[in-house]
């Protein structure tokens, strides 16, 4: 018997929590389904499959994470846009970890479901409204748009793997590499478009 109340949003948030929990490619149906105290068969009145709810919890986390960088960044600009902006991602990282990987995993998602979903449209527009702050246009927003996320999930990454030993602590490190960041978007080097190399 179904419980009352189940939907399609809680399923996902339960699935949300079990892949915070145990990692986002750990997640089955069954504890999902054990997590809300029904049978599996339940759960598929609600979601299609697996893949059907890693790409529910990889939209709820996008909404979530914009949501946590749009309040981080209202008002700001320049370095401080760029330094909220980054500190609301590797905060998101650090506390929904699973949900997090979900964000930046290729799923397939439906796309009428992506369609509803105002979180992905609004990463892109958070992202390339800060970096217009620094003067940059097209291909450099792209160019740049790449080089913060590689930089954001690379550290935030290697920092849940236990990959930063060193006696210096990473939030130091994290705190000069937004530095190199900001300098170095302030000095974009010109666009060399035709060179190949």
């Amino acid at each position: 018997m179904v419980r009352a109340g189940l939907t399609a949003e809680r399923v996902t948030a339960a699935g949300a929590e079990v892949a915070d929990d145990v990692g986002l490619d750990q997640v089955t149906m069954s504890q999902v389904a054990r997590r809300l105290g029904v049978k599996d068969a339940s759960l598929y009145t609600h979601v299609r499959s697996l893949g059907d709810l890693r790409g529910r919890i990889a939209l709820l986390a996008a909404d979530e994470k914009t949501i946590r960088i749009a309040e981080a960044t209202a008002g700001r600009a320049g370095k401080d846009a760029l330094v909220a902006f980054a500190n609301a991602w590797r905060e998101y990282a650090h506390q929904y970890p699973g949900r997090y990987m979900a964000t930046q995993t290729p799923i397939q998602i439906d796309p009428e479901l992506a369609a509803k979903a105002p979180g992905p449209r609004r990463a892109v527009e958070l992202t390339y409204g800060m970096l217009r702050g620094y003067g940059l246009a097209e291909p450099d927003l792209t160019d740049a748009v790449r080089l913060l996320r590689s930089t954001f999930h690379g550290f935030v990454a290697l920092e849940a793997a236990g990959g930063f030993a060193h006696e210096r602590s990473p939030q130091q490190s994290w705190t000069r590499a937004l530095d190199a960041l900001h300098t170095l978007l302030e000095h974009w080097p010109p666009s060399r478009e035709g060179d190949s190399s």
